[in-house]
């Protein structure tokens, strides 16, 4: 989650809050407003919970005033949602968003000039429908999210293979042991 800004045509600066859902990389919410309060982002994340039927488990954010206040940690709270707060100064820490908003920025921002921020609205909702229907983007097989949940993942390569990324001794039950066991006891070591 983070805020992308912008300039309308009659030079007033609106800001566009990206929500967007790491696993399938769906843009869950991309509202546009000139100004937000902490309480207008719970009222956004509610209504998207809604929507999808349930609240992610973590929300990874800036620290932003919106992200940092009372009433998003209240919210978070009462809905069991836990805030990821980034470092600051690195916001790599949250590059799937930082990733979208680059998309974002290039396929729809640099591309329209908003007359107001109805207009906005209405290319954003429409930049947003192309996204999570119809673009491929980096979401499981390239697709879009609606339908990367039909692709099924490719088998591994053979255990023992060079491609193979964990080759290393195998444990029961299948897990596979990524670095080499100790031989002895703590004693026998010293």
């Amino acid at each position: 989650m983070d805020f992308v800004h912008d300039v309308l045509a009659d030079g007033r600066t609106i800001r566009i809050l990206a929500v967007v859902d790491v696993f399938s990389r769906e843009c869950v919410a991309l509202v546009a407003k000139t100004s937000f309060r902490a309480e207008d982002v719970c009222r956004i994340l509610s209504e998207a919970g809604e929507r999808r039927g349930k609240l992610p488990e973590c929300i990874t954010v800036d620290n932003g005033s919106e992200f940092t206040s009372k009433a998003l940690d209240h919210w978070a709270y009462w809905n069991r949602v836990r805030l990821d707060f980034s470092r600051p100064g690195k916001p790599m820490d949250n590059g799937h968003v930082e990733a979208f908003n680059g998309s974002l920025r290039r396929e729809c921002l640099s591309q329209h000039w908003f007359l107001d921020l109805d207009d906005a609205r209405e290319i954003l909702s429409r930049w947003r429908e192309d996204y999570n229907n119809v673009s491929p983007h980096s979401s499981p097989g390239h697709l879009p999210p609606p339908l990367s949940g039909l692709v099924t993942p490719s088998p591994p390569p053979p255990r023992g293979s060079k491609t193979h990324p964990r080759s290393g001794p195998k444990l029961g039950g299948g897990a596979t042991l990524l670095c080499p066991p100790i031989r002895g006891t703590l004693k026998e070591r010293r």
